[in-house]
């Protein structure tokens, strides 16, 4: 193979957008973390290895470091039956399936969530302004709220299933 000056440049050029990319990354979880609900004490309180040992690697990447799960990835996004869905990291209920629907999105999407279960906070990162949604007892990034969401509310709560459980009740 003959390595060119062009072949060189474009190799640099997506090299640099690469580390760019991945720079501000880093830099956006920096500034969720230091403006989000981390900011912010709780009732529910651990180490961040005790988080580590009680969660899975997924649970803990979102709900301690407000990462995003794939969409469709979560078997809650399927999940229609009557039932209430918790908080992974401290078992608050937070929604209920009666304010479950289906966004199109690829994440569990709630109207409203349950009385004093959520708290907000500003979220800028990715040059995006947002509202983040966390737990209110032990502030897990559960994901965020938008305003295109169905009657009552006209919310979209987009939540992270792998930041919750699901408990069925009884009809």
């Amino acid at each position: 193979m003959r390595i060119t000056r062009r072949f060189l440049l474009s190799g640099g050029s997506l090299t640099a957008t690469l580390a760019a990319i991945g720079g501000w990354r880093l830099l956006a979880a920096g500034n969720a973390n230091a403006a989000g609900a981390g900011a912010q004490s709780f009732e529910v309180t651990l180490s961040d290895e005790a988080w580590r040992q009680k969660l899975t690697p997924a649970q803990y990447t979102v709900l301690r470091h407000e990462g995003t799960e794939r969409p469709f990835s979560s078997p809650l996004n399927d999940e229609h039956r009557k039932g209430v869905f918790s908080c992974a990291g401290c078992q608050l209920d937070l929604f209920s399936s009666s304010t479950k629907f289906d966004s199109g999105t690829g994440w569990p999407s709630f109207w409203a969530p349950l009385a004093n279960a959520v708290g907000t906070t500003e979220d800028r990162t990715f040059g995006m302004a947002r509202t983040a949604v966390h737990c209110r007892r032990c502030g897990g990034h559960l994901g965020h709220v938008f305003d295109d969401g169905p009657k009552p509310t006209g919310l979209r709560y987009c939540m992270n299933g792998v930041a919750m459980t699901f408990r069925p009740v009884s009809a």
